[in-house]
């Protein structure tokens, strides 16, 4: 089992939390600037109206969605470090290099099983 000391981990938490806290407002404010979320829309555009409406919502659709998934990494990361488990990777349980939790403190694999999967 890998332990980091608790004084650490509280500045890890604290962290994450905050990363977190941010990215719930970005999906929030991503949401509310959906050309489709406006309550004064209407059906009848025109053509180039309609498209400009389309695409907004396709981008805030994306954008939203990778939100999300960054929402769910820190989550994890978040748990993994609640219950000692942070900062050993979820594939193979090797401890992940520290340089690599330095930059993405979410990250919950290692650089080796990140390989793995991409590849």
């Amino acid at each position: 089992m890998i332990s980091f000391p608790s004084r650490l981990t509280k500045n890890i938490e604290i962290f994450l939390e905050s990363k977190l806290l941010k990215l719930k407002r970005t999906e929030k404010s991503l949401k509310s600037s959906d050309p489709f979320a406006d309550e004064q829309r209407t059906g009848n555009n025109s053509v180039e109206e309609d498209l400009d409406e389309q695409i907004g919502h396709f981008e805030t659709e994306i954008k939203v969605n990778f939100v999300k998934k960054q929402i769910v990494q820190f989550r994890k990361a978040l748990t993994r470090l609640k219950i000692g488990k942070y900062g050993a990777c979820e594939k193979c349980g090797r401890m992940i290099d520290t340089d690599r939790l330095a930059v993405r403190p979410e990250t919950t694999v290692c650089l080796y099983c990140e390989k793995e999967r991409e590849g």
